[in-house]
């Protein structure tokens, strides 16, 4: 059942529509399920702070108060930090910090049942063949709500293929196990032939788990948003400055329907396809947002199918402060560094610690350039050079680099300066870049 589908490439949807769709779907939504309980809402956390997420989980945290049905706000973090309370008031400067619950992906999870190791090496055609509990935060299950409101921004995903719908729940509240285990299908599988689909093996796990385990939580209605850089002209027309972000799409409903909707529309906003390989890109990582490779590795994720072989990718991190996010991950990506896949999955049979973290190996995989093309991280004064190059980077000065390149003359996109050609990207989440032939796997 879907309340809201509305969206284009060209589409610039404003505060106030985004109001107009939200408070009329929730009580159409609430007048479809049992019970007049709580509502929990799962919006993603600060690292998706331009998916417009938090606007509004500000607007049915206001909407649902009023009623008394606000249970509780659950970022879903998956093994992301939790968030502080400056983030929070940064992301949902409306709602109520006491209604906030935050996600231990370690220790806050229950698991509803398991998909079997056949039917993984069915779906993965001989990838992966082990089996995978489908969990959650207890909350889900065991919270008493009559709702749960998931939303999120659907756009290309390294190990989904397209982010959010069934990401935001059982990855974004699940556990260890299927975290590990499902990053670890998408790398093995490979993150070229997942990128920017609709349908992919891990997908399948996880639509799978719901159709066999779903009725064990409350039914969930999805706020899908697609979002996208405005160009030079449109943002002129609505006061903004060039390179700002619009709302292209926003899907209401519940069902897989509202998902399908909004990742065609995302295929079309977020993916830049480009008749030629990238010999040279530069990524910038805001340091508000990226503090960590676990994260700032999206300038890897998103470009690879993009650059040359023999290019040179170029990351300005000036927020970056260490590896992982989590400190035993932190420690396992210190140990074995970015490496290609084939030495990491040897490392994963030889090391039990880090077979034991298979999300880690997943992201080590995902952070190398398979030996093609040169990676140098540029970060601010809090990690150094030996920690950059001991992870299989290489380092570059980031005051340096900065003088070459000044980013106040630099536009996304391809520039030339002092006659030389580079890609730009302003902000690696909001998209994916690749060179047609490698998206379409014609080589």
């Amino acid at each position: 059942m879907t309340f809201t589908a509305v969206g284009s490439p060209r589409h610039d949807l404003n505060a106030g529509d985004i109001g107009k769709y939200v408070t009329e779907a929730l009580p159409l939504a609430l007048s479809e399920v049992d019970g007049s309980g709580k509502v929990l809402v799962l919006p993603p956390d600060g690292t998706r702070i331009h998916s417009k997420a938090g606007f509004i989980t500000d607007l049915l945290s206001q909407q649902l108060s009023r009623e008394d049905r606000l249970g509780a706000i659950t970022p879903a973090l998956g093994t992301h930090m939790p968030m502080n309370e400056d983030e929070l008031r940064r992301m949902f400067p409306k709602s109520p910090l006491d209604k906030f619950v935050a996600h231990n992906w370690r220790n806050d999870v229950v698991e509803l049942g398991r998909i079997e190791s056949d039917w993984i090496h069915s779906i993965s055609e001989g990838a992966a063949d082990y089996d995978c509990p489908i969990e959650v935060n207890r909350l889900l299950c065991d919270g008493d709500f009559s709702m749960i409101v998931s939303i999120g921004q659907v756009v290309p995903h390294e190990v989904m293929g397209m982010a959010n719908h069934l990401k935001n729940i059982f990855i974004g509240t699940g556990g260890k196990e299927i975290i590990d285990k499902s990053h670890y299908l998408g790398a093995v599988y490979g993150m070229e032939h997942i990128m920017g689909h609709i349908d992919t093996p891990v997908r399948s796990v996880l639509d799978e788990g719901y159709l066999r385990f779903g009725s064990r939580m409350p039914p969930i209605l999805w706020i899908l948003t697609v979002v996208g850089p405005r160009t030079p002209e449109e943002a002129l027309h609505v006061g903004q400055p060039a390179g700002s972000l619009a709302l292209r799409g926003l899907f209401i409903g519940f069902g897989r329907h509202c998902y399908e909707e909004a990742a065609l529309l995302a295929q079309k906003v977020n993916i830049t396809l480009l008749t030629e390989p990238v010999k040279k890109a530069l990524v910038y990582l805001d340091p508000r947002e990226y503090r960590t490779t676990w994260l700032g590795n999206k300038s890897i994720y998103r470009t690879r199918m993009a650059m040359a072989d023999e290019g040179e990718l170029i990351i300005l991190a000036p927020g970056l402060e260490k590896f992982g996010e989590d400190a035993g991950i932190d420690a396992l990506i210190r140990k074995h560094g970015y490496r290609p896949g084939a030495e990491i999955r040897a490392a994963v049979k030889q090391d039990a610690e880090l077979a034991d973290s298979l999300s880690a190996a997943a992201h080590l995989i995902h952070g190398s350039s398979e030996g093609r093309f040169s990676i140098r991280y540029c970060p601010g004064p809090k990690i150094s050079r030996e920690e950059i190059e001991s992870a299989g980077f290489e380092w570059g000065s980031l005051d340096e680099m900065i003088k070459q390149y000044p980013l106040e003359n630099i536009h996304s996109g391809w520039n030339t300066i002092e006659g030389e050609k580079i890609f730009f990207v302003s902000n690696p989440a909001l998209g994916l870049w690749a060179e047609e032939k490698r998206f379409r796997n014609e080589e």
